[in-house]
């Protein structure tokens, strides 16, 4: 039987969890399929240390990474890069995911060598096409490009039918949650004393906000504002620790540093490699963030999330009650933060709803749909 050979595409850190449970589930199916991997190094160092974590290495490497690179310049070099890899390639079938730049110029590349583009993650939309920017339109293209397009929840295939897409669209559950359970299982069987000495600054027997933000629609009053609020906080509830694995961006490095630098009861810290973020994440009492991803695990491990954001393309957890949309003002963050420290009830009804993205099996759902529509 001929094998049906398939190239994933990807070049960012929450494209590389969500693209590894999917990649480890084809690679059960040697018979079926023959998976590639093409990284673009849209994110060089983040990308790695994921890839390297769940054991997947890449076939081709477009190592885009440059300093102060513009959305022209990785768009352009992206759509380049990739002609070469698909002339070498081959694939019958293309994988992109989510919302970045490599994944609009994966499905683009694919759609100009007419090969089929399956999109996973698809079907998330904000309303909103500069929040979050550029993913939102990224989405869209992205969107009325592939041929397959797996959405994680009843909303995104709703969202997709609003838009005239209807063919092979299946809703499956997000693979965030897949590579989540994955992670977890991986850290179990590690020393877990190799985790808190990681830390060893931090008190664990407090209650801990995880904190990460890097969207560029929050760059100057926004991050301006989140600062200033994490320093009241921090000053009114010094029983409590804040914790910011910084991105690497400095219009998010410089106002963090500046504004929080001096604060006792607030760790700024370099990016932490995956197993360590699910690590301090679940150790959390709860999550402050503009992250989609973050949006989809923290509720699995019951975790609240206040989402620095005023509009999400992911408002199943907003209506579910595991996030709340707070935006980047500063009283609506001050008092948020506030009520999840002081009111018990509002904090567990959070912590304790559904999680809507899905139980884990979204890779294999989907390997099984490939098996039956083109293998």
């Amino acid at each position: 039987m001929k094998k049906t050979r398939i190239l994933t595409i990807y070049g960012t850190r929450p494209e590389a969890i969500k693209m590894a449970p999917l990649i480890k589930e084809f690679q059960k199916h040697t018979d079926c399929f023959d998976v590639q991997v093409c990284l673009t190094g849209q994110h060089r160092q983040m990308l790695d240390q994921i890839n390297t974590f769940f054991g997947i290495k890449g076939d081709y490497d477009l190592n885009l990474m440059s300093p102060n690179q513009t959305l022209f310049d990785i768009t352009a070099r992206c759509l380049i890069g990739l002609k070469d890899v698909l002339e070498k390639a081959v694939p019958d079938l293309v994988f992109v995911q989510g919302d970045t730049t490599s994944v609009m110029a994966g499905a683009l590349a694919g759609f100009y060598r007419q090969i089929p583009v399956a999109h996973l993650e698809a079907g998330l939309r904000s309303g909103n096409k500069y929040s979050p920017y550029p993913e939102e339109i990224n989405r869209i293209i992205t969107g009325h490009i592939a041929d397959y397009h797996f959405a994680p929840t009843k909303r995104a295939v709703e969202n997709l039918k609003n838009e005239g897409v209807t063919n092979n669209v299946y809703m499956v559950g997000n693979t965030v949650i897949d590579a989540l359970h994955l992670g977890l299982d991986i850290i179990k069987c590690e020393d877990e004393n190799k985790y808190r000495a990681f830390f060893p600054f931090m008190d664990f027997s407090k209650r801990t906000i995880l904190m990460t933000g890097h969207r560029r629609e929050s760059f100057g009053d926004g991050f301006e504002n989140i600062c200033k609020a994490v320093v009241y906080i921090a000053g009114k509830y010094p029983d409590i620790q804040f914790v910011y694995p910084m991105h690497f961006n400095p219009n998010v490095r410089e106002p963090v540093n500046r504004i929080l630098k001096d604060m006792d009861n607030v760790f700024l810290i370099e990016p932490l490699d995956y197993p360590y973020l699910l690590w301090l994440m679940e150790k959390s009492y709860f999550v402050l963030t503009d992250s989609g991803g973050i949006q989809e695990e923290a509720p699995a491990l019951g975790k609240p999330v206040l989402v620095m954001r005023d509009v999400t393309e992911r408002q199943e957890g907003v209506d579910a009650g595991t996030a709340k949309l707070v935006g980047t003002q500063y009283n609506s963050l001050v008092s948020a933060i506030e009520e999840l420290l002081d009111n018990k009830q509002i904090y567990s009804d959070m912590a304790n709803a559904v999680n809507p993205y899905g139980d884990g099996t979204t890779g294999k759902q989907i390997v099984e749909i490939i098996k039956r529509t083109i293998s």
